[in-house]
């Protein structure tokens, strides 16, 4: 499962991702650890540099804030998280950028660029009876200090503007879920690996549950029939590509 840019990135189940950079910073993305897929616990994790979530449903934020508390790497996320995250987190907003689409900022020696996703977001609030808004979906295109970009489109449907992704941002590889129901299934997947242009895909957000049940060699026939060259690494939670 070679990308050959000196980085890797490991997938931890559901839309968790690890990224070992090429400057040897740690990123986590949707650390929900305790999905039924993941080979590791949170209190596993020991080092975080730089920690995105992509919106605020539960399988996304997960182990997100305990890990930040503990672990306090750089928080770029969608503003009204920020808002929200800045009351719960120790030392408040210092660890926090807030940010929204369209945005770049420069935290933790990467480069971070915020993307529209179609999706929903929030969760539910227990303590007022009713859903809790944490600012819209989003996803993140992360560039390494190489310059090799790394796209998690978060949870989302597929959508033209990822044309513009492709324009503005340039990402080699795409983290795109496949599992269908809540997101795009591996046939709109291998459309989105075609408007984004990139070179590797690799599939999240897919087996966790039955209703996932978009996989990988779904994605890979699908890629295929449109007559793309985009490598499709098939992987497993706890593999690595590199």
């Amino acid at each position: 499962m070679s990308i050959g840019r000196d980085t890797s990135i490991t997938w931890l189940g559901h839309a968790a991702v690890e990224i070992a950079t090429p400057g040897g910073k740690r990123v986590l993305i949707d650390p929900w650890l305790g999905n039924p897929k993941s080979p590791r616990s949170a209190d596993t994790v020991d080092r975080c540099d730089l920690l995105l979530v992509t919106h605020g449903h539960g399988d996304h934020m997960g182990d997100a804030i305990a890990l930040a508390a503990r672990l306090r790497p750089a928080w770029p996320c969608i503003h009204e998280m920020s808002l929200w995250l800045a009351r719960r987190l120790p030392g408040g907003a210092d660890q926090l950028t807030g940010m929204n689409k369209g945005g770049t900022v420069e935290v933790a020696g990467l480069r971070v660029s915020m993307t529209g996703a179609e999706h929903s977001a929030g969760d539910w609030n227990p303590d007022i009876g009713t859903t809790l808004y944490l600012g819209e979906p989003a996803g993140f295109v992360i560039e390494m200090e190489n310059g090799f970009r790394v796209y998690h489109a978060g949870d989302t449907a597929v959508f033209g503007d990822m044309t513009l992704i492709r324009e503005l941002y340039k990402p080699d590889l795409a983290l795109l879920p496949i599992g269908g129901h809540y997101t795009m299934d591996p046939v709109a997947a291998a459309l989105a690996v075609e408007l984004l242009g990139v070179s590797h895909v690799a599939p999240i957000h897919w087996g966790t549950f039955p209703a996932l049940a978009g996989t990988p060699a779904q994605l890979e026939a699908a890629v295929l029939a449109r007559g793309l060259a985009a490598v499709v690494h098939a992987w497993a939670p706890g593999d690595t590509i590199s």
